[in-house]
């Protein structure tokens, strides 16, 4: 899939663990973790901007557009 989420490494950066985040954003750890590992089929803005907010980032610090090779 050409678009990669970056979850794990803004979250690195700001040393917030998934369950820190899952509290902040009022999330799911189960839906975060989705996200988080690449496997989430679409992310809602409401959700990104919340994200967003709780990391101090934008929002293409956390997903990133990656070509796929032929």
């Amino acid at each position: 899939m050409p678009i990669v989420v970056n979850l794990d490494v803004m979250m690195a950066r700001r040393k917030m663990s998934l369950n820190e985040l899952s509290a902040r954003v009022d999330i799911t750890l189960a839906n975060l973790s989705i996200l988080k590992n690449n496997h989430a089929r679409a992310v809602r803005f409401t959700t990104l901007e919340a994200i967003c907010k709780a990391l101090d980032c934008q929002p293409g610090d956390i997903l990133e557009y990656v070509p796929e090779e032929t």
